[in-house]
């Protein structure tokens, strides 16, 4: 299983709290397995946007519940400070909320950005389980989404799972896996990945949809 998403977001937190940098790669995992158990392909999504909230959340989480205060960078304060002037001048003109790339816009800042900034303000503070992360449309992830199930947060668990995926994996044809590898590994589109093997993008998603049912029939009976 591809881990750079998580070693990635691990690596941006390991520097904020004094946690071991190989357990938030464990906890990182568990939001990876929730992201590809949760995926829809048929959005035409790539993997790696939809999948790093679920990463980012799942150890944002494991954090606060250790006790840990998530430190807030002062150029991401002030963008904050900034954010809310923006915001009270749009409505004022606009009649209404500008959503993420607005704000981006006018802060100058990329998109990814304002979200990270967004999303470190948001587990600042206690929130509504139906606050969003993101102003996707197609993808409008809440927080109550990202919470980890109580049953995952042991690393032992973590463990078995990352086991059992790469077991299902290996049980799956080779045309289905190899086209599963494209999507969720490698982070190509389906479009891409039709391009990339030479078939049509309606056999990639419904490859993509029988291999995701398969894994999850074959993680889940291997789970008793």
């Amino acid at each position: 299983m591809n881990l750079g998403l998580v070693r990635r977001e691990a690596h941006h937190w390991v520097n904020q709290c004094h946690e071991n940098y190989e357990d938030l790669v464990q906890v990182g995992c568990m939001g990876l397995i929730r992201a590809i158990n949760r995926f829809d392909s048929s959005k035409g999504h790539a993997f790696s946007s939809f999948a790093i909230p679920y990463i980012r959340g799942e150890i944002q989480h494991y954090l606060r519940d250790k006790g840990y205060t998530v430190r807030i960078p002062r150029r991401w304060l002030d963008l904050g400070r900034q954010a809310t002037n923006v915001r009270r001048d749009f409505q004022t003109v606009h009649n209404r909320q500008p959503n993420d790339t607005e704000i981006s816009l006018a802060l100058n800042i990329s998109l990814e950005e304002w979200q990270e900034v967004k999303l470190a303000f948001q587990n600042r503070e206690p929130l509504s389980l139906d606050a969003t992360v993101n102003n996707d449309e197609d993808n409008n992830t809440c927080l109550k989404d990202l919470i980890p199930d109580p049953g995952y947060r042991s690393f032992q668990l973590c463990q078995e799972d990352c086991i059992r995926l790469q077991q299902a994996l290996a049980q799956l044809e080779d045309k289905t896996r190899h086209i599963l590898e494209f999507v969720f590994l490698k982070d190509l589109t389906q479009r891409e990945t039709a391009e990339q093997l030479g078939i049509s993008v309606v056999t990639v998603s419904r490859r993509v949809k029988k291999g995701l049912e398969m894994l999850k029939e074959t993680m889940v009976q291997e789970a008793f």
